[in-house]
């Protein structure tokens, strides 16, 4: 299950995969299903303004696309990648700007992933076919946002 929330933690696409597949090479797709409509006239948003993500998303060609789209990536850098840039030394090059402050509201993307899995069935996973499984994953973001 890969989600990409809003600042209130609601569902703006939702995808899924294998389980074996890693959450970090979803992410160009992720963006790509982004589709927010505006209020009134005009084409829908396709970019958010920042990208909210954990170590795993701290990838080169990640952080590239971000800044090619114009989007902020707020992700934290992890250790290895530090300790291998300063071991390089000025050859390593400056560290990606981070906004700690803006971080803290990643919270919001994990309470979004507690929500949803609150359904017993997307919990447990108990449903044999993706399909199946799928919609009761568009069913429950579907309720998060009548929530709202």
């Amino acid at each position: 299950m890969h989600l990409l929330v809003d600042g209130h933690g609601l569902p703006l696409v939702v995808l899924l995969t294998a389980g074996q597949a890693g959450d970090s090479p979803m992410l160009p797709q992720l963006l790509g299903e982004l589709r927010v409509p505006r209020h009134g006239p005009g084409r829908p948003r396709t970019r958010p303004d920042a990208v909210l993500a954990d170590k795993a998303y701290s990838a080169r060609q990640h952080r590239a696309e971000l800044r090619r789209r114009g989007i902020q990536a707020v992700i934290p850098e992890p250790s290895d990648q530090i300790r291998h840039r300063r071991n390089r030394g000025s050859a390593g090059g400056r560290p990606p700007a981070f906004d700690a402050t803006r971080y803290r509201d990643r919270n919001v993307v994990e309470r979004a992933f507690n929500q949803l899995k609150a359904w017993r069935g997307l919990a447990t996973r108990y449903d044999k076919h993706a399909r199946t499984y799928r919609g009761g994953l568009v069913l429950a973001s579907a309720l998060l946002w009548l929530k709202q």
